[in-house]
């Protein structure tokens, strides 16, 4: 029989020869009778059998150290691997899909109080499309976008323009820097006025400027169910100006109040002074607001500075340059020019300068501008106490006061201990301490 691949092991520990084929074994090798003879004695149907249990006793023998650490490893890999669950299958991949973004809500609506938009509502984020004529102002109101939509009902046609900015100071100053003197006042939002057919509101970070082809005594109503729908300022955003709390509220005509943050602001809603001389680069903040007082109107000025050293030095720019008079340079502009000159006065709060003018008598006006006082409020910033360090003197102050309680409970428990035991020896006649005295153990044998 023809032997291939297996090579089993004589049991005297000695390989066989390999086998090799007729052709080879007939060119090369020459015929052993003995070794014939010893395998033709051998049933045909047990040889190929000895020889494969050989080899796998062979194999085993070999292989057997390698074997084990095949088992040990597959046992430690079996106990690691996380169990599943029966509904789960293998090979199976979870994906968690991020979160659907949230649509931002819209600051006009398709229909309000019976009135529907022929259109959807446009929005732009340039202030250029947005207004063209006050785009300056707008951006330094920190405007963000603006939606406008042509509202019908009944034959008659509301437009609506909604501005939108990024906190509160930028919307309140824009509703100022819009709204003119002698509007009237109405209730609509956080602050509302109407000039004819148009009314004008802001509420939260939003300016609303409707115009009505013939507006009705039930106009305000509706627009106060379109403020209902706008989204409300949150958090910081919905801080108004702090300056605002500057102004003297006496004798204050509050729909004379214009809030500016740049030089366009400031000058497109009547400013006193030159916008350039204010500093609004150095970050400058102006309000104005008009007073009804005994002797005629004036005019407040407040210009919050960074520093109160940036504000005492405008304050001798500011006086210098009212000092000039007609010779000033640039020239006054309007609203100081018509200022009676004996009634202009400038003063410094900290880092708040005021300038009065308008017509009234000297001293009104002096009383007007030394009612501005500036208080700084401090304000306590809470700290971290969760850091690390504080963790770890925590963790040892407690250690100590723990040691501290054990050692003085271990001392008064000895002296209770020890004093009563000596008190106890002392009264039973015997010495308070037992150091000196000698015991022993007597057994009392008698013969």
């Amino acid at each position: 029989m023809e032997l291939l691949n297996f090579h089993p092991i004589a049991r005297n520990g000695t390989f066989p020869p390999s086998p090799v084929s007729n052709t080879e074994r007939d060119s090369s090798v020459p015929n052993d009778a003995s070794s014939v003879s010893a395998h033709s004695s051998m049933p045909k149907h047990r040889r190929p059998s000895r020889i494969v249990v050989l080899n796998l006793e062979q194999h085993l023998l070999h292989c057997r150290p390698a074997l084990l650490v095949l088992i040990v490893a597959a046992l430690i890999a079996a106990q690691s691997a996380p169990a599943q669950s029966p509904s789960s299958k293998s090979g199976s991949v979870k994906v968690e899909l991020p979160p659907a973004p949230v649509k931002p809500h819209p600051l006009l609506p398709d229909a309000f109080a019976g009135w529907v938009a022929t259109t959807p509502p446009a929005t732009v984020t340039d202030a250029a499309q947005a207004d063209s004529a006050n785009a300056a102002a707008l951006k330094e109101y920190e405007f963000t976008h603006a939606v406008s939509a042509t509202y019908k009902r009944d034959g008659e046609t509301l437009t609506v323009r909604a501005l939108s900015f990024i906190d509160t100071s930028g919307s309140y100053g824009a509703y100022t820097f819009y709204r003119q003197n002698g509007w009237t006042k109405e209730d609509i939002g956080t602050g509302a006025t109407l000039n004819k057919n148009r009314i004008l509101f802001w509420l939260g970070t939003t300016v609303i400027d409707a115009t009505f082809s013939n507006i009705g005594p039930m106009s305000a109503s509706e627009l106060r169910e379109l403020a209902a729908q706008l989204p409300a300022a949150e958090g910081n955003k919905a801080i108004a100006p702090p300056i605002l709390s500057n102004l003297p509220q006496p004798s204050l005509d509050k729909l004379t109040t214009h809030y500016a943050l740049g030089p366009a602001g400031y000058a497109g809603s009547g400013g006193v002074l030159p916008a350039a001389m204010i500093g609004f680069d150095r970050g400058a903040e102006a309000v104005t607001a008009s007073y009804s007082l005994t002797s005629g109107p004036a005019t407040l000025t407040i210009i919050d500075y960074p520093t109160p050293q940036m504000a005492a030095a405008q304050e001798t720019r500011f006086r210098d340059y009212i000092k000039t008079g007609s010779k000033a340079h640039p020239a006054f502009p309007q609203p100081l020019a018509d200022s009676d000159q004996a009634s202009l006065e400038v003063r410094r709060s900290g880092p708040l300068v005021i300038l009065v003018s308008g017509d009234a008598i000297p001293d009104e006006s002096h009383k007007l501008i030394e009612s501005v006082h500036f208080s700084e409020e401090l304000v306590s910033i809470p700290q971290p106490t969760d850091s690390e360090v504080n963790k770890t003197g925590r963790l040892l102050l407690g250690i100590a006061e723990l040691v501290i309680v054990g050692a003085s409970a271990a001392i008064l428990l000895g002296f209770f201990l020890g004093g009563g035991r000596a008190l106890y020896r002392v009264a039973r006649g015997k010495p308070a301490s037992s150091v000196y005295e000698v015991e022993f153990i007597s057994l009392n044998l008698e013969k």
